[in-house]
């Protein structure tokens, strides 16, 4: 759980009153001031993948701000905190192992389609238009356009939607993507179908990308710069 700064609290007794909540005139520089502190502490707490009991949370705000005596001591504060994590962490396991059970679904079901071709790593790929040119090699630097969705088709990533190619190393990319672009050649445009432990596997880098994910993306090889 993030620690949230002083400042950030006390925007909860400008927009909370005792009794609930009030509509606060926003008039002043202080006033915006003070509201802006109260929807950055929002979007942090609502940014931690935590329930969140708000009554209770603006409660311990206000008995802090006022010097009052706390009404859990400090011992249980921290056995709920471990709690949490606990529960947290065998929330996010479970989870985990699911999107492995179903990508691996997914995976084997889609090998079976016909264009859809395997390498021995277990990379699934089909050929959308070919190329006539070079293959990179893993320290070459290539161009590319890509479109990344999860297996259930949501949009994490695209290159194609931002209007601009992406340019990296060949090796400095997850482990499908090396690995198919050194077979793909310039021109080729290409559907891949990712196992997880050819992605991000348990370490998801966003939000947007479930643990465990199989991935699924588009790519187009555009150009090589030799290394």
């Amino acid at each position: 759980m993030r620690k949230l700064p002083l400042i950030a609290m006390m925007a909860a007794t400008v927009l909370v009153g005792c009794n609930g909540e009030k509509e606060v005139a926003l008039e002043t520089n202080i006033d915006k001031m003070s509201y802006g502190i109260g929807m950055s502490m929002a979007r942090s707490v609502k940014g931690q993948p935590i329930d969140i009991n708000s009554d209770a949370m603006l409660m311990g705000l206000r008995d802090a701000l006022a010097d009052k005596e706390p009404r859990l001591e400090e011992e249980a504060i921290r056995e709920a905190f471990a709690a949490v994590r606990e529960e947290q962490m065998a929330k996010q396991e479970e989870d985990s192992q699911a999107a492995k059970k179903v990508g691996e679904d997914y995976l084997a079901e889609t090998a079976k389609k016909e264009g859809v071709k395997a390498t021995d790593s277990g990379l699934l790929y089909e050929v959308l238009a070919s190329g006539e040119g070079d293959s990179p090699a893993a320290t070459d630097t290539v161009e590319v356009h890509y479109h990344g969705t999860l297996i259930e088709g949501s949009v994490f990533d695209s290159s194609v939607e931002r209007g601009s190619p992406a340019k990296f190393p060949v090796n400095r990319v997850i482990s499908g993507w090396t690995e198919a672009l050194q077979l793909m050649k310039v021109g080729d445009k290409w559907r891949l179908h990712i196992p997880a432990d050819l992605a991000y596997g348990a370490q998801s880098p966003s939000p947007k990308i479930p643990a465990n994910s199989a991935l699924v993306f588009e790519v187009e090889l555009l150009n090589i710069e030799k290394s």
